[in-house]
């Protein structure tokens, strides 16, 4: 019995078979005996037949978030890097203050740091993107979206609200007592507890908005890999040392979707991070669900 290989899928399959047991195409039976699997085909003969993914990996054209950061992490560390070489080569043309060149110094580490931190960030969006560790993958609705960043929206102000009056709160409280025992500068205690306050109220007020209009100009795709989760423009991972994924279930409200809980450590201990995933209808959740939980 000669060996034949699906036009669509690249599945090996046999000469009588009348239809490709992975992708379900029907099969050409005129086909060479001598033909050879397809060159551009994405099939991959050490990957399970079972992997329904191949055609959706090959049509995913998402730009790397992360590379941005790379390339700019990697443009400041040489821009500081060359005020340092200069201020060593002592040019009269081009007199340089100590001070300046210390700074430069602390931004050119910064900067490096950075780029290798976002370097290994970029590596593993990368392997969503060209499909090597994903598990599913979808694009938004406008409808979807929009509620999705409303909420964002509300929660962010929320929590922003909580924060500014618990700060506004101690500040009052630490303030007014020595604007009561002071004899002298009352007033100027007084100003810099309201400039404290409007500062804090602009962040609590303004960032959420921020982030909407971010938000609002993100792609709208979903691609979700074992210890990845790439959502509308924003990357998390759960693989690093002392974390992971700590709950997954579906969600009816405030939209259909996942709602998933990783955690990790860092010097300031545990920490979890709650995500909240809008999914189209025509996903399998719970068999996703199983799958994340058999992968972590």
């Amino acid at each position: 019995m000669k060996t034949i290989y699906c036009t669509n899928c690249g599945e090996a399959i046999t000469e009588d078979t009348k239809f490709c047991p992975s992708c379900g195409k029907k099969t050409n039976n005129n086909q060479k005996e001598n033909l050879e699997e397809p060159k551009n085909s994405s099939f991959n003969p050490n990957t399970s037949s079972s992997n329904i993914f191949l055609e959706i990996n090959n049509k995913i054209t998402l730009q790397n978030s992360e590379s941005k950061i790379v390339k700019r992490s990697w443009y400041a560390a040489g821009f500081f890097l060359l005020i340092i070489i200069v201020a060593f080569m002592d040019l009269d043309a081009l007199p340089i203050h100590p001070a300046i060149v210390m700074i430069s110094i602390f931004f050119f580490i910064i900067s490096i740091v950075i780029g290798y931190m976002f370097k290994s960030r970029e590596k593993k969006l990368q392997t969503l993107i060209n499909g090597e560790n994903l598990v599913a993958e979808w694009t938004l609705t406008k409808e979807q979206k929009k509620s999705y960043v409303n909420y964002l929206f509300k929660q962010e102000s929320g929590k922003n609200l909580i924060i500014l009056f618990s700060i506004g709160l101690i500040a009052i409280v630490v303030f007014g007592i020595f604007i009561l025992v002071i004899d002298e500068g009352k007033l100027f205690m007084f100003l810099v507890l309201i400039g404290l306050i409007l500062f804090l109220a602009s962040f609590a007020y303004g960032m959420p908005f921020y982030y909407k209009i971010r938000n609002t100009k993100g792609d709208g795709k979903i691609l979700i890999g074992a210890k990845y989760a790439y959502i509308n423009g924003y990357f998390h991972n759960w693989d690093f040392p002392l974390s992971g994924l700590k709950k997954i279930k579906i969600i009816e409200d405030p939209f259909y979707g996942i709602y998933l809980v990783y955690y990790y450590t860092d010097r300031t201990l545990k920490h979890s991070e709650e995500l909240y995933i809008p999914a189209n209808n025509t996903i399998d959740l719970p068999k996703l669900i199983t799958t994340l939980k058999n992968l972590n």
